[in-house]
C-alpha cells in the first residue's frame, strides 16, 4: 500500500511537471518546480537501482560478495527508502493545486518547501553515490 501511494503521487507529481511547461513564467522555474524537476531527474534511476540491489543480494545470498557488498546492498537500500519516504512526506504536506498550480503557499508551507528542497537534493544525492559504488563493486569482479 506505502508503494502504490508513493507511485500515485510520483505519477501527480510527473504529469503535474509535463501540464506545467506551457505555462512557464519568464522568471524561471518556481522553488516548487525546481524540487519537482530534482525529483524527475533521479525517479527514473529507481529501476535502475532495484537492478543493482537484485545482482548485489544475488552474490551475498551465495557468499560471493562479503562486508563490501552487503554495506553496498544496505547503501541501496537505504537511498530506495529516503526516495520512498520523501515522496511520501512531500505528499503529506503539500495538496494537488500547490504542486501542480503554484498554488500561495503559507508561511509555514514554505518553511517545509525549503525543507524538502535539501531533502530531495540529499536524496539525489544519496541514490547517485550509492548506484555508482554498487557499479564500481560489481564491475570489479567481471
Amino acid at each position: 500500500m506505502k508503494h502504490l501511494l508513493a507511485l500515485l503521487i510520483c505519477g501527480v507529481m510527473i504529469l503535474g511537471s509535463s501540464c506545467r511547461d506551457g505555462q512557464r513564467e519568464e522568471t524561471g522555474p518556481s522553488q516548487m518546480e525546481r524540487v519537482l524537476a530534482i525529483h524527475d531527474e533521479v525517479m527514473p534511476k529507481m529501476g535502475e537501482l532495484s537492478k543493482l540491489v537484485g545482482q548485489l543480494k544475488e552474490r551475498v545470498d551465495t557468499g560471493q560478495g562479503g562486508e563490501p557488498y552487503e554495506k553496498a546492498l544496505k547503501d541501496l537500500q537505504g537511498a530506495h527508502t529516503s526516495m520512498m519516504d520523501w515522496m511520501k512526506d512531500f505528499g503529506d504536506r503539500f495538496n494537488a493545486d500547490e504542486i501542480l498550480n503554484r498554488a500561495a503557499l503559507s508561511e509555514e508551507k514554505q518553511q517545509w518547501l525549503d525543507q524538502e528542497e535539501e531533502n530531495i537534493q540529499a536524496v539525489k544525492e544519496r541514490i547517485n553515490s550509492s548506484m555508482a559504488r554498487a557499479k564500481a563493486l560489481l564491475s570489479e569482479k567481471e
